[in-house]
C-alpha cells in the first residue's frame, strides 16, 4: 500500500511543472519572437537605406556625439543590471534595488537622448514621411526605444514588488528575466549602432 502511494506520488511529481520554469520558457519564446521582429526591421532598413528620395542621408543627418552618449548610457546600464543580479544572488536587497535604480536612471537618459534626436530630425524636416530611408530609420530605432521604455516600466514596477514581497523565487525569476531582456536590448543596439549609424556616416 505504501509502495503504491509512493509510486503515485512519484508519478505526480513527474507530471508537475515548476511555474517559474514555465514562465521562463514563455519569456524565451517572447525573446525569439523579438529576434524575428528586429531581424525583419533590420532587413527592411538595409534594403531602403539608399532610398532617400533626393533628400539627406545618414551622413548629413546623424549627430554621432549624441549617438556615442546613448551607446555609453545603454552599455553602462547593461553592466549595472548585471551588478543587480549579482547583488540578488548574494541576498542583498539593498544592493539589488540600488543597482536597479542606477540602471533605470541610465535607461531614462538613453531614452531622453533618443527623443531629443528624433525631435531635432523632425525640426530639420527629416520626418517619417520624408523618404523610405527615414521611414525605415524611425521604425527600427523607434521600436528599439519603445522596448527600452517598456523595460523601464517593468523595472520600476518590479522594484515596488521587491519592496513589498522581498526576495522570493518568483521575484528572483523576474529580476533574472528582466536582466536577460536588458542585455538583449543592449545587443540589438550594438547591431543598430553598426548598421544604421556607423554605416550611415561612412
Amino acid at each position: 500500500m505504501a509502495q503504491a502511494a509512493a509510486h503515485q506520488s512519484h508519478d505526480h511529481d513527474h507530471g508537475h511543472h515548476d511555474p517559474q520554469e514555465l514562465k521562463m520558457l514563455g519569456f524565451w519564446i517572447f525573446l525569439v519572437t523579438d529576434v524575428i521582429l528586429f531581424s525583419t526591421l533590420f532587413a527592411t532598413f538595409v534594403v531602403l537605406r539608399n532610398n532617400t528620395a533626393g533628400g539627406p542621408g545618414g551622413a548629413e543627418l546623424f549627430n554621432m556625439t549624441g549617438v556615442i552618449i546613448e551607446t555609453f548610457l545603454l552599455l553602462t546600464s547593461s553592466f549595472t543590471s548585471g551588478l543587480a543580479v549579482l547583488a540578488m544572488n548574494k541576498g542583498s536587497m539593498k544592493g539589488l534595488i540600488n543597482w536597479l535604480i542606477v540602471t533605470a536612471i541610465l535607461g531614462l537618459g538613453f531614452i531622453g537622448f533618443e527623443v531629443y534626436e528624433f525631435v531635432e530630425l523632425v525640426h530639420e524636416g527629416a520626418n517619417f514621411g520624408t523618404s523610405a530611408f527615414l521611414s525605415a530609420f524611425f521604425t527600427l530605432v523607434g521600436t528599439h526605444g519603445l522596448h527600452v521604455s517598456l523595460g523601464l516600466v517593468w523595472m520600476i514596477g518590479l522594484m515596488f514588488q521587491l519592496k513589498k514581497r522581498g526576495l522570493t523565487p518568483e521575484t528572483k525569476g523576474k529580476v533574472s528575466a528582466l536582466s536577460l531582456y536588458w542585455h538583449f536590448l543592449d545587443a540589438v543596439w550594438i547591431f543598430l549602432l553598426t548598421v544604421v549609424y556607423l554605416m550611415g556616416v561612412m
